[in-house]
């Protein structure tokens, strides 16, 4: 929930950038081509255009991503429903096109998840699958599971079905596009009940003490003068919006599971008492207010993406999103079964093309929901998915930290031995402190004293891409070289 997504907007070239990319996914060992057999086998798989489930080509599903997505997972329909919404959420059906036990399904496992870097992705199934014939394509007929939601007027979920059916998505949207709408009045219905539901259920996040981390997106660009250029780009409205429709499936999903007595929910211990008062010592020492009666995820989502001191608040409030795993369970229920930053029990079952674990949530739930038992091949691996996905995850966090670390390098290498504006976001203990760059939303080491919540001045020492370091170091209020970045 606190990820930070990079996005190169150049094509991939052959710079220092892009070999340090390559050299981050082969240190962390990030697969490259699949291997013969599993292409084989997808190639045969999708040329049998397996079909499924009941016929709802007449519903006109849309599917919202970003710009330029072929892997899409989620396609929704929203109507009017008295004074509630009905939410009809389709989901690629996995599990119609990987054979358990096949090379596919191999190959899955190994990847456990699709890995993001600035230049590419590396997905977790061969592209005729996850781009093609599994993929929610506007205008081709595709199996998915179904999940038939009810959003009363409070924002209250009922789930009232999930069945697989054979589904047709009428456009392919994306989120620059359905904001402009919005913002200029020509949305249609279904884009306008979205955002009815969205902030429904937004405010039910804040009632139940629920957070997330509004993480903004940073977007490299080439410098005509050379080297890039680092910019935020803040999530649309939009994007809140849709996201809660696929949280609410999970909680939906979560309930199914519990009550069926077997699945796998995503789980998270609550925030540590001295994390959440260390986050709000920063917040007075930054000047972010932070009421003594405000839930810390109301005030989360109250922060400005685009003020650095509500950038210092973010990145600090990381430490209050730790401990998050998957938990298997067959008979009892776990002891732990909340995600606590959502203040509800979860689970995944939206992102079925490039999340392993969510292929076996959604097989489990479908038996579930229609009284059937829960397939074989989806029970038996259960007790395996957590160390799967806890190595994914490892894997696909350390090129993120890397890539990070990689560009922010490449940004400032131009700029050695200069002097930038900052505030001191963590006080080093026993290492450098951490330093925001006033305007530039690069958090970086700083040598020297200082306190958390200064506002200094740091000269640039150090800005290698190769080691992917950027090292700074506190200067005079009074330097005379000062560039403001």
């Amino acid at each position: 929930m606190a990820a930070t997504r990079i996005r190169l907007t150049s094509d991939p070239g052959d710079d220092e950038l892009h070999r340090t990319f390559d050299a981050i996914r082969a240190e962390l060992e990030v697969p490259t081509d699949f291997p013969p057999e599993a292409l084989a086998e997808a190639e045969r798989v999708a040329r049998e255009q397996r079909t499924t489930g009941t016929d709802l080509t007449d519903v006109p599903f849309v599917t919202i991503d970003p710009v330029g997505s072929m892997d899409l997972d989620q396609a929704m329909h929203l109507e009017r429903d008295g004074q509630g919404v009905r939410v009809r959420y389709a989901i690629a059906d996995v599990p119609l096109w990987v054979d358990p036990g096949g090379a596919v399904d191999a190959e899955a496992r190994r990847r456990g998840q699709t890995v993001y870097a600035p230049d590419q992705r590396t997905p977790l199934h061969p592209t005729v699958l996850s781009e093609d014939a599994a993929s929610l394509l506007p205008g081709v007929v595709r199996p998915a599971f179904v999940w038939d939601l009810r959003v009363d007027a409070d924002g209250q979920v009922r789930l009232e079905g999930l069945d697989r059916a054979m589904v047709r998505s009428a456009a392919r949207l994306d989120y620059d596009g359905v904001q402009r709408d919005l913002d200029d009045g020509r949305a249609d219905e279904l884009l306008l009940l979205l955002r009815e539901v969205g902030l429904s259920r937004m405010a039910q996040e804040r009632a139940r003490g629920g957070a997330s981390l509004p993480m903004p997106e940073q977007e490299v660009h080439p410098d005509p003068a050379g080297g890039y250029t680092l910019e935020l780009r803040p999530l649309a409205p939009v994007e809140d919006w849709n996201a809660q429709i696929s949280l609410m499936t999970g909680m939906a999903a979560a309930s199914v599971m519990l009550e069926g007595g077997v699945g796998i929910l995503r789980t998270m211990p609550p925030a540590a008492p001295r994390d959440l008062q260390r986050l709000r010592r920063q917040c007075a020492t930054l000047g972010v207010p932070w009421p003594e009666d405000q839930p810390y995820g109301e005030m989360l989502q109250g922060l400005d993406r685009r003020d650095p001191r509500h950038l210092a608040v973010i990145h600090a409030a990381t430490s209050l999103f730790r401990g998050a795993s998957y938990t298997p369970f067959d008979g009892q229920p776990p002891e732990q079964t909340q995600h606590a930053a959502l203040a509800a029990d979860y689970a995944h079952v939206t992102a079925p093309l490039r999340r392993l674990v969510d292929r076996f949530g959604l097989a489990v739930c479908e038996a579930l929901v229609a009284g059937q038992p829960v397939p074989d091949w989806a029970r038996a691996a259960l007790p395996d998915l957590p160390e799967l996905m806890k190595a994914s995850d490892r894997r696909a966090k350390g090129v993120e930290r890397a890539c990070t670390d990689a560009v922010e390098a490449a940004v400032l290498q131009p700029h050695v031995g200069e002097v930038f504006a900052a505030g001191v976001v963590e006080q080093g203990d026993k290492g450098p402190a951490l330093v925001q760059l006033t305007g530039h939303p690069i958090l970086a080491p700083c040598r020297g004293e200082v306190e958390l919540g200064q506002q200094v001045q740091v000269r640039l020492v150090e800005a290698s891409v190769a080691e992917r370091r950027v090292t700074f170091e506190a200067v005079g209020p009074g330097a005379n070289e000062q560039r403001t970045a």
